[in-house]
């Protein structure tokens, strides 16, 4: 029988000697916070959007210059027959020019396009602060996950020892003749379904490990710290519409409703066209004047209706877009928090109700079925089909407790949190 206990508890101990094994670098305790932090140290995305924000911040720079001016140069009449063919000087006509051609868009069109890259820089911000978010929330529900799948673990681990130790006492009372060899069979039917589930919340543990690892990296070997400050959250009481437009998904659209609008009053400005200026000198040969001339184009608009206009009406029409999609997003938005929220009150009644009923009461019908079996008032098969439920229900409010604390992490990283902090946004 020790025999066969102790291959039921060998993948524990070498489990155990695995986590020995990791290396001293990897050591400590990992709190929500800290897992939170390296998660955002370590986003590669959060530096790719910053980039496409500093690159927005220097277009915006550029775009108030003057375009850069053209330096032109040539020959012009350059004789190929005759008697001056292939010279530059005999021929009264021939004449080699230089000259500068600018082109001088007006103030107001220039402030337009730089105001354009500043809103698309408003835009790369408002999705850096969307990763960031997206970041923590998928960082803190993979911490919650492993927490959880550890403390699942444990009560698994718990109850296998104690029924390890029953499958001892039923082997025990069976050779003194007190016990049938039915309630042996039953004792090590609970510890082999008890292996199982065991194996089954290693994986679930692992795979939490690993997942959390896509965010922490190596730091994901840390054992956890801390407990998950799930039962309140700052949405609970201050929910406004100020908050919901502040989330990430909706300050992007809003941003590309700003967007949008500078391009329409930019295709606006474009109605009045750009003028361009020109000089340029011309040298001919020495017994001829040299020339200067100078001249102005301006592109002629003569048909603005299916032009000019077209094109303003299809950047008002993507305004409207824009602001179409934005006002359907804070719609939705705010329906799917107040579902949030609705899942998290539930969720903490429903903890509360398996912590001070349904829990006391599986425990004392435990206590009493087990009394009776060691009164001989009941069978061995019943108290550890008692313990067995005992041991459900809690496994039950776990899960309900896990279910609560992942509604609390997306609620409170609906929008980047600050600082680390893991009980209030900015």
């Amino acid at each position: 029988m020790y025999s066969r206990f102790h291959g039921l508890c060998a993948p524990a101990v070498a489990l155990f000697a695995l986590c020995a094994m990791v290396p001293a670098w990897s050591q400590g305790t990992l709190s929500l916070d800290q897992a939170i932090l390296i998660a955002t140290d370590r986003s590669r995305q959060l530096v790719a959007t910053e980039a496409s924000a500093v690159a927005s911040r220097h277009m915006a720079e550029a775009a108030l210059q003057l375009p850069d001016p053209v330096l032109k140069f040539g020959v012009d009449n350059f004789p190929v027959t005759g008697p001056d063919r292939f010279s530059l000087s005999r021929d009264f006509m021939t004449m080699r020019r230089i000259g500068l051609m600018q082109e001088l868009p007006t103030e107001q069109k220039r402030q337009l396009r730089a105001q354009k890259f500043s809103w698309d820089a408003l835009r790369a911000q408002a999705e850096r602060q969307q990763a960031l978010a997206l970041v923590q929330r998928q960082t803190a529900l993979a911490w919650l996950d492993t927490y959880y799948a550890a403390a699942t673990r444990e009560l698994v681990q718990q109850q296998f020892q104690e029924t390890g130790l029953q499958v001892q006492a039923a082997d025990a009372a069976y050779r003194a003749a007190r016990g049938t060899q039915a309630e042996v069979f039953a004792a090590r039917s609970a510890v082999a379904m008890l292996q199982d589930r065991l194996v089954q919340t290693d994986r679930q543990a692992r795979n939490a490990t690993l997942m959390l690892a896509r965010w922490v990296g190596p730091d994901a070997s840390r054992k956890l710290q801390g407990v998950p400050p799930w039962r309140d959250t700052y949405l609970d009481k201050s929910l406004t519409l100020d908050h919901l437009r502040t989330h990430p998904d909706v300050a992007v659209l809003q941003a590309q409703v700003l967007a949008a609008e500078g391009e329409a009053r930019l295709a606006e400005a474009n109605k009045r066209p750009d003028w361009t200026v020109e000089a340029s000198y011309s040298q001919r040969g020495s017994a001829f004047s040299n020339m200067v001339s100078i001249g102005v184009s301006v592109p002629l608009q003569l048909d603005q209706a299916r032009r000019q206009d077209q094109e303003v009406a299809a950047r008002q029409a993507l305004v409207n877009e824009a602001q179409a999609r934005y006002d359907d997003m804070l719609q939705s938005h705010e329906a799917e928090v107040r579902v949030m929220l609705n899942d998290w009150r539930t969720g903490k009644d429903r903890v509360a109700r398996y912590a001070d009923e349904l829990i006391p009461l599986a425990a004392q019908r435990t206590q009493a079925v087990q009394l009776a079996y060691r009164t001989g008032k009941s069978d061995l098969a019943s108290a550890l089909a008692a313990r067995r439920d005992e041991l459900d229900m809690r496994l039950q409010a776990l899960a309900v407790e896990m279910e609560t604390a992942r509604a609390w992490a997306q609620l409170n990283y609906l929008s980047a949190v600050h600082g680390g902090g893991a009980g209030h946004q900015e």
